[in-house]
């Protein structure tokens, strides 16, 4: 192991409970012991995703939250003691491996509750809304501090939580928390003042408005988790470790704003001044960690940190509010290894704290200490599997509720909480494998196809591995996309796979192979428009083949053509950009973390946006474009991009021993890709 890394590698204490080092698996929706979307019980499916980490040398495990009341049928935690039962003998096998494990318990979303189309007719609907109450009570699981504005559904409201209603949940803490400690779990930690969840709403003015005494002053204010911490306490002992999920700065301008990196803002969440104040005072409540980043739902991305964000983008926040207490801090948010070495060396926090690396690979720690650094598998911070809730303008959440049931899961590793669906198993005859394409598609398929014991050989016409993510990868901002290429490329080459680079095919039945598999990709959709051969396709500027003026008109505002935008920023080019829809990247799938923050920093930054406006032509120096009522007008610029979508381009169609993955068959993401590619290479 590289030195720079013993840091990561000694012991530490929460309490009483020691940690064999210093790598803390954070928690992850859809990834509670205790189920997600359903009826609470022992989840065994989570389990073993936890026991996995567990041997590959993570130190502390916390799990993704449990609801103290469940959020279909409303049973609460603490009535199921059965559940317990199994989680005890579940204890006892984890602390084999020598891991400990906090379980964390949340006392709900609030406003933040991510609600999709089906559940805001619940809550708009006063009558369907009571006869379904009874399986899913729509207006409890947003009930918030005061009325306010949901997060996700326009024109919803939040009631307000009664006294009793939170005096039930303060009851629930601290019975759940005393079953865990019976079942022989290391800690609990409460979820949370932090992100914008239903405590943090509490803590915030903004948010609380509240006359009694759960509102108004900042000891009123912050009473609820200091309630709970109280009440754990009391039954559990002292030396019972209780940690907390904590946000340092809000990072929030108002509701559904948030402030991005660099930006001159007025905090109406928590300023560093009151978290200052908050930590000692949360510690002296009796809170034994915080476990902490920064942000809330309004500014997303600070606590899921989308590829656009600095690298260790909480870092300086975290290591400032340790200075105030002198309980155990961890540090959270796009954190890498070495810098959070050297930041616990110099005793600035305390332990760094990851999640969706975990998801993409369950092994990188080993890797990591047995000097095999090139073998990890990076997380690209995509979120298009584990967190994939997609907002924007007149939709709510919506996310497909097999999405919702078994988020967790990863783009790129499909095996990850599915390990029944996805598994590698012996090829039972094995056969020569063609693929056509050494995209992300092709070359997954090979992989999987190669660890199957099948013969493989891939095709492609151009003279490198990579295809149309060559392009995706380009921007700065992208690196750990360009470090996901290269490790494909090592693991091909370590893999009995051959690759014939400058091949291209035309004739399938000049090959010989028993099976062939289409990954030839997608074609770029072109605008019958006037002038549009003096555009650039958007794949020809990421690669470089066409260079752009000073000022860049970008034809639509989807994902890729944010994104291109915000790399010409960078760039220090004036991006403009043209978009059809009422608001940019009004696309499925694409998590509201990601989108929001390129959203706010547009506007932060003036950067022009044109929403429900059409090209109707492209000139020589600029476009001439339609607002929703018809009327045209022109906008000047040097250069024009065309970013409107893909049309699949299969060499061939499927047939009886031909396959079709990637965007050769559907054009998709990345998670559709790998995950199609899993799909056909298991069946070969």
């Amino acid at each position: 192991m590289d030195p720079k890394y013993n840091a990561l590698f000694t012991p530490w204490k929460i309490g009483t409970v020691e940690i064999k080092n210093r790598i803390v698996l954070l928690p992850m929706g859809g990834t509670s012991l205790f189920g997600w979307m359903e009826p609470n019980h022992f989840d065994k499916e989570a389990a073993n995703f936890f026991l996995e980490r567990a041997k590959n040398n993570v130190g502390l495990i916390i799990p993704g939250i449990a609801p103290i009341k469940d959020t279909i049928m409303g049973r609460w935690l603490w009535q199921n003691k059965g559940m317990f039962r199994e989680l005890k003998d579940y204890m006892d096998e984890l602390h084999k491996t020598g891991a400990k494990l906090f379980v964390q318990l949340t006392a709900g979303f609030g406003r933040s509750f991510a609600i999709t189309e089906s559940l805001s007719l619940l809550l708009k609907n006063k009558l369907i809304g009571k006869i379904a109450k009874p399986i899913v009570d729509a207006e409890y699981l947003c009930a918030a501090p005061s009325e306010l504005p949901s997060r996700w559904a326009d024109g919803i409201k939040c009631r307000a939580l009664t006294v009793p209603e939170i005096e039930e949940m303060i009851s629930a803490f601290a019975k759940t928390a005393k079953l865990c400690q019976e079942a022989g779990v290391d800690g609990v930690e409460i979820h949370a003042v932090h992100e914008g969840y239903l405590l943090d709403q509490f803590t915030y003015g903004y948010t609380n408005h509240r006359t009694d005494e759960w509102g108004g002053s900042f000891e009123n204010r912050y009473r609820f988790p200091v309630r709970i911490v109280q009440a754990i306490k009391e039954v559990c002992g002292r030396d019972y470790p209780v940690s907390l999920r904590y946000s340092v700065v809000s990072k929030t301008k108002g509701f559904r704003k948030g402030a991005v990196p660099g930006e001159d803002y007025v905090e109406v969440g928590r300023d560093m001044a009151e978290s200052e104040k908050a930590a000692k005072y949360l510690e002296e409540a009796g809170y034994d960690m915080l476990n902490a980043d920064n942000g809330t739902y309004d500014a997303w991305y600070w606590a899921h940190p989308p590829a656009y964000m600095p690298r260790n983008c909480n870092l300086e926040d975290v290591a400032h509010i340790r200075k105030f207490v002198s309980i155990p801090v961890v540090c959270a948010g796009r954190m890498d290894p070495d810098v959070g070495a050297e930041a616990i060396a110099e005793g600035r926090i305390d332990a760094i704290g990851l999640a969706r690396q975990f998801l993409v690979d369950p092994e990188w720690i080993t890797k990591l200490m047995e000097g095999r650094e090139d073998e990890i598998q990076p997380c690209i911070c995509c979120h298009n599997a584990c967190f994939n809730m997609a907002h924007y303008k007149g939709v709510a959440n919506d996310q497909d509720f097999s999405d919702t049931a078994g988020m967790a899961r990863c783009a790129l590793n499909p095996r990850t909480m599915q390990s029944k669906k996805y598994r590698i198993l012996p090829a039972s005859r094995p056969k020569k494998i063609a693929i056509i394409g050494g995209g992300i598609g092709g070359m997954e398929t090979a992989r999987v196809a190669a660890l199957r014991g099948h013969k493989v050989t891939i095709y492609e016409k151009s003279d490198r591995l990579g295809g149309i993510f060559i392009a995706a990868a380009a921007p700065s901002f992208k690196e750990k996309d360009r470090d996901l290429i290269e490790w494909y490329k090592r693991q091909i080459a370590k893999l009995p796979i051959e690759v014939r680079l400058n091949t291209e095919i035309m004739d399938l039945a000049a090959l010989d192979a028993d099976e062939i598999v289409v990954a030839t990709g997608a074609v770029a959709k072109r605008l019958p428009v006037k002038g549009a051969e003096r555009a650039i396709e958007a794949c020809d500027y990421l690669l470089g083949k066409k260079p752009v003026g000073e000022t860049v008109i970008i034809v639509g505002g989807g994902l890729t053509g944010c994104e291109i935008a915000y790399d010409l920023y960078l760039q220090g080019k004036k991006p403009v950009i043209v978009e059809m829809k009422n608001d940019l990247i009004a696309v499925k799938g694409v998590c509201l973390a990601n989108s929001s923050y390129l959203r706010d920093f547009f506007e932060a930054n003036n950067v022009p946006v044109y929403l429900e406006t059409s090209l109707k032509e492209v000139l020589d120096n600029g476009v001439l474009v339609a607002d929703k009522d018809g009327r045209t007008f022109t906008l000047t610029g040097d250069s024009v991009i065309l970013s409107i979508g893909y049309t699949p381009a299969p060499l061939a169609p499927k047939a009886k021993n031909v396959r079709l993955v990637g965007d050769a068959d559907k054009v998709g993401n990345l998670r559709t890709v790998i995950w199609k590619a899993w799909d056909v290479a298991m069946k070969l």
